[in-house]
């Protein structure tokens, strides 16, 4: 209490003694620090983010607005500037509709603190007044700006202006806005042409610039021109309409907020926000241990197996004999590799060096010594530095290329361009290890026992016994992948491959032991299933796929049987199954198809019901005792059927998460996904299924021909197909299962719609059918644009590596790898029937490819006509080919029968198309 007195504490305020030492006010319970409802730390959100650094932005916050006469509302921008810290602090100002003329002074239209660029409307645009474009740089952000190009005709205006921040992401070089306005009454074809040249020529002179394209658009969509730009702007800007849009090259690289009109203008202003997160902030650093190999441990290997004597290992017990050699292997391989830990930055680039680090923390202590003078002489250097470290890794590149290492140069490019960066593993806990392994192994069903008639079928059936050679395998392991990742049993192909020599002795005894026994030993049937995300989001364990990882011996043994399979089977096994097979291909499946319907169509009357069939994971689901009857039939000796019976059952599977790993569970359904005789053994399985089925591995379609409105036939076949799926423990997919309705009748009836285990089939408009859209009309207008689509994304990486000065030849080699695949898959099929229009589009993508190479490239109705000459000879040399019959030699034995088309859809169809290039062949 003399405390309390001494020191004048009041007494609402004082403790006295013996009280509580925390004091509860009257007002409530005091609330304790560990019940904070909201986390301590800081605000998160994109607008946070940019109130945070407003001038330190990923991507330059942008204020776009439709002014209609700048001079008049100059006061109420400044009012909004000066009441608005978002306007304030935006980086740019785009201004379309200023109506400036030359008689307004650059002084009229100052703000201060920013820069001004603008294009007034000329004479050239035939009006006399409106239009006009104004673009202000925010000086806090950037003060090196350049206008690098500017347009003004009746159908659109533009100006370009290349903009050098004080800060930008170490994946962008510079920021090349330009500002757009194309009138209501332009002519929107001229428009996007003037406006796709000047967005390529920049994207050629700048691959790794963020380029943003924003303005009033009016109805014009810039994605039918340059589809892979990404359009920010989601809300209407006039109306109902959205006529102010902002496109860029970064996906979802900004949000858009509307904002009030400025003054009397009939559209709204957009505040356009920074939601792009830089590669140095999302990739994070991996440490993981690697096994490395020291110079001469091959050679150690060798030496160490050379002196081995094998037959100490021999063993009747199969298991016992192949798991000793096993571990034996394993453990010399231990005794000459070392393990390392490593760390990974995924945002480092490879030339990247020590030398150039060390002149990148030479530079950082320059500027924080406050010299000016040493400042600018280390960044001197360090710019001389990444210039020369560059030109090395170029060298480098091109050395490979000349010493025709193919992967490595591969390896070189996709570093240059980030071109097709590896996907993510599954990341998780244990839990989530054993619970997908559990459902991975859901199809799982107990085999009946064998009937009488199944043993009297086994009693009679060949006895012949598979016998492997020595070479034979010698010969399978030199070709081991060394790259292809180690199974459960830790070998390596880099040992199967460099050591072939001496363990194809060995391993030749294990093979025919197994063979002898009909049996496969355990070790080499257990599986690591790798679950790879299908999706960027996870919802649900079946957006995993699940890929094995089995012993690499093991692939060796199954690819040696394969052929002794493949040599017992008649060619004339399923025709209709175009997977697996030696000259066939999705294209041949897609031709077969619709040659097929587009032959139905041709009479009066009738359409076409397409049905894509989808199955839940179709390999898994195999029985091995059914496929046993099946190979049997095909009169595949006892001893084959009874070997591939023990591959399938037995077998012991694993889940690997991360470093996790599930208990292991026994599987006798299904054949793994990653194994060598999985796709031949499907085909097997799946080869009693209705013949006039088109097949693709899994992927199955009906095509039903109706003729005056009968669909008992289709509806028929669906009903065999959906029996056959239930007797052999297939699973049909009736929600991935589509339908696809071809109908040209001028009087169209109602379809009713088709009813699978009693749910109905969802009808679509277009399906992509193995890696071809094909739509309802056969225009191939979706299939055409997914193709500007993906070209045009090439096209980035191809400036880059003409950036990165690397050589035309190699140039080439990309183009053709990367961009004209795509162009000329399946061109056969799709290019005939394309319209000018696309085919002139489609060609622009090899124009484009061709000034940024400086060589001519080959036209695409040239590649059309020489992909169909080449399969059409293919298709002629196969008998067995279910297209052979088509091309059939006219009496002379010089020219081929033409096929009679009442349509140009046929006409323009594959067949047609082949027979019509080889008759101009022929007549040269």
């Amino acid at each position: 209490m003399e405390f309390i007195h001494s020191h004048k504490i009041p007494e609402e305020v004082a403790r006295r003694p013996g009280a509580h030492w925390i004091t509860i006010p009257a007002g409530g319970r005091r609330r304790r620090r560990r019940e904070r409802r909201r986390k301590r730390g800081c605000r998160a959100g994109v607008l946070t983010r940019l109130r945070r650094k407003p001038f330190k932005p990923p991507l330059p916050s942008l204020y776009l607005s439709n002014v209609r006469s700048l001079a008049n509302k100059m006061d109420e921008l400044r009012l909004q500037i000066t009441t608005d810290n978002h306007i304030k602090n935006s980086c740019i100002l785009l201004i379309t509709e200023s109506w400036l003329h030359q008689s307004i002074p650059d002084s009229a239209i100052e703000l201060a603190g920013y820069t001004a660029q603008r294009q007034d409307r000329t004479n050239n645009s035939g009006k006399r007044k409106g239009g006009g474009i104004c673009i202000y740089v925010n000086n806090s952000w950037c003060t090196n700006t350049v206008i690098i190009d500017r347009h003004c005709s009746p159908d659109i205006e533009y100006l370009t202006v290349k903009c050098r921040p004080i800060y930008l992401p170490r994946e962008f070089t510079v920021v090349v806005i330009t500002t757009v306005y194309i009138p209501p009454d332009a002519n929107t074809k001229v428009a996007l042409a003037l406006l796709h040249t000047n967005i390529n020529n920049k994207l050629n002179k700048y691959p790794d610039a963020v380029h943003i394209i924003a303005g009033d658009f009016n109805q014009v969509d810039l994605k039918t021109a340059i589809p892979n730009f990404h359009q920010h702007v989601k809300c209407a800007t006039r109306g109902a309409n959205t006529l102010d849009k902002v496109y860029s090259n970064i996906k979802k690289g900004y949000r858009a907020r509307p904002l009030p009109h400025l003054g009397q203008s009939d559209h709204l202003s957009l505040l356009l926000i920074p939601a792009y997160a830089p590669i140095r902030k999302t990739a994070s650093t991996i440490t993981k241990t690697i096994t490395t190999w020291p110079e001469g441990a091959s050679q150690q290997l060798q030496d160490c197996f050379d002196r081995t004597n094998w037959n100490i290992f021999q063993h009747q017990d199969l298991e016992m004999f192949t798991n000793s050699v096993l571990c034996y292997i394993k453990h010399c391989i231990d005794t000459v590799t070392v393990d390392k830990q490593i760390r990974v930055y995924t945002n480092q680039k490879p030339w990247m060096t020590r030398e150039v680090q060390q002149l990148l923390k030479e530079r950082n202590s320059a500027f924080r010594s406050g010299s000016r003078e040493s400042y600018s002489r280390a960044r001197a250097n360090l710019k001389k530095g990444i210039k020369k470290a560059k030109a090395d890794y170029r060298k480098k590149i091109e050395n490979h290329l000349e010493s025709k290492n193919s992967r490595l140069v591969w390896q070189g490019v996709q570093q240059l361009t980030n071109y097709k960066s590896k996907s993510g593993m599954a990341e998780g806990d244990p839990a989530l290890a054993e619970e997908l392994n559990i459902f991975f192994t859901r199809f799982e069903v107990t085999a009946p026992y064998a009937s009488e008639e199944q043993l009297h079928h086994t009693a009679h059936s060949s006895s012949t016994i598979i016998t492997l050679e020595e070479h034979e395998v010698r010969c399978t392991l030199r070709a081991v992948n060394p790259r292809k990742a180690a199974g459960p049993d830790g070998v390596p192909g880099r040992v199967l491959r460099d050591c072939a020599d001496q363990l194809a002795y060995i391993f030749t005894r294990i093979f025919n032991q197994s063979l002898e026994q009909s049996n496969v030993p355990p070790c080499l049937k257990t599986s690591t299933i790798i679950p790879l995300p299908k999706k960027s989001h996870i919802s649900s364990l079946n957006d995993y796929r699940p890929v094995a990882l089995t012993p690499v011996v093991m692939k060796c043994f199954e690819k040696l049987v394969r052929y002794h399979i493949t040599a017992a089977l008649p060619s004339s096994l399923d025709p209709h199954q175009f997977a697996y097979r030696a000259n066939r291909s999705t294209e041949d499946a897609i031709a077969t198809a619709l040659n097929v319907a587009l032959t139905h169509l041709e009479r009066q009357g009738s359409y076409v019901r397409m049905l894509f069939v989808d199955y839940s994971s179709a390999f898994n689901t195999i029985l091995p005792y059914k496929l046993d009857a099946k190979l049997k039939d095909l009169g595949l000796p006892h001893s084959t059927c009874k070997w591939i019976n023990s591959f399938l059952t037995d077998r012991r599977q694993r889940v690997r998460v991360g470093c996790y790993t599930s208990p292991a569970l026994n599987l006798s359904t299904g054949s793994p996904q990653g194994c060598v005789l999985s796709p031949l053994l499907y085909s097997l399985y799946t080869h009693d299924c209705t013949p006039a089925i088109v097949k693709f591995a899994d992927d199955t379609t009906v095509v039903g021909l109706i003729s005056g409105g009968d669909e008992s036939a289709y509806r028929d076949e669906v009903e065999r197909l959906s029996s056959w799926c239930k007797d052999n423990n297939l699973l049909l997919n009736t929600k991935k299962t589509k339908e696809l309705i071809i109908d040209y009748r001028r009087h169209k009836t109602e379809i009713q719609p088709l009813i699978i285990s009693d749910d109905c089939v969802e009808r679509v408009a277009d399906f992509r059918f193995l890696g071809v859209s094909i739509e309802g009309n056969l225009s191939w207008s979706v299939n055409t644009s997914e193709l500007l689509k993906k070209t045009q994304q090439r096209l980035y990486f191809l400036r880059v590596l003409r950036k990165n000065n690397i050589t035309q030849r190699l140039l080439v080699s990309f183009y053709r790898a990367s961009i004209e695949s795509i162009l000329t898959y399946c061109i056969g099929i799709w290019y005939a029937s394309c319209t000018v229009a696309q085919r002139k589009a489609l060609q622009g993508v090899i124009n484009a490819a061709q000034r940024t190479i400086g060589c001519p490239l080959l036209k695409l109705k040239d590649l059309h006509s020489s992909r169909c000459l080449k399969r059409a000879h293919n298709i002629i040399k196969d008998t067995s080919h279910p297209g052979h019959s088509m091309f059939e030699l006219l009496p002379s034995g010089k020219r081929y029968r033409t096929t009679y088309t009442r349509t140009n859809r046929l006409k323009h169809s594959f067949y047609p198309i082949a027979i019509s290039c080889l008759n101009a062949t022929k007549s040269r």
